[in-house]
């Protein structure tokens, strides 16, 4: 079965707070201005539940998140989120993912150090052979320079406005500044992000 990404950064759902319980690791990782390049061939894999919750990660994975295995499995994928990441990019990839759709996007993460690697993603959910709902998969490789660069001073604006408004009002806010952003190059998500993926 084929699935298309969302294409409209408009309103849908609001972003959960998966993690509870013993699904949550509670030390809190204090970012440092240090960044690491995947390599050209590498491909960071992992798999989540329904929840978010890790199910598997290649070895890559571990190696940029800095995380043991035995310590990751069934805790929140969200673990590796970069602060300097705006809550509406979540938001528009979960809004794409409960539709059924594959999402593609530049994401900053965070190491178990604080230091920080930037991926251009693809997230797809996972069915079985009913067509059942299992959890999403994710593929990450290196991005272009022009995407880490262009996507860094996008998403500080992003983020300037969520932190502007307040929590309440930082979804739209925060993707009000990206459809201006896209409008103004007259084009749509899909186009803008796949400018980016064609030059990698």
């Amino acid at each position: 079965m084929v699935r298309f990404f969302a294409y409209s950064c408009g309103s849908g759902i609001a972003i959960q707070n998966l993690a509870a319980g013993s699904s949550t690791l509670k030390n809190k990782i204090t970012p440092i201005d240090r960044g690491r390049e995947m390599r050209e061939d590498d491909f960071i894999v992992s798999k989540t539940d329904l929840k978010g919750r890790l199910t598997y990660g290649n070895p890559i994975f571990w190696e940029f998140s800095q995380f043991l295995e035995s310590d990751m499995l069934g805790k929140q994928h969200n673990i590796v989120r970069h602060p300097d990441m705006p809550r509406s990019v979540f938001h528009f990839m979960w809004t794409t993912l409960k539709a059924g759709n594959e999402f593609f996007g530049c994401i900053k993460n965070m190491a178990k150090d604080g230091s920080y690697y930037w991926t251009m993603a693809n997230v797809t959910p996972s069915y079985d052979e009913t067509d059942k709902l299992l959890g999403y998969f994710s593929v990450r490789r290196k991005p272009s320079q022009s995407a880490t660069k262009d996507f860094s001073v996008l998403y500080k604006a992003m983020l300037e406005e969520e932190k502007r408004v307040g929590p309440k009002a930082a979804i739209s806010a925060g993707t009000a500044v990206l459809e201006n952003h896209i409008k103004g190059l007259n084009s749509n998500y899909e186009k803008f992000i796949f400018s980016y993926i064609s030059t990698d």
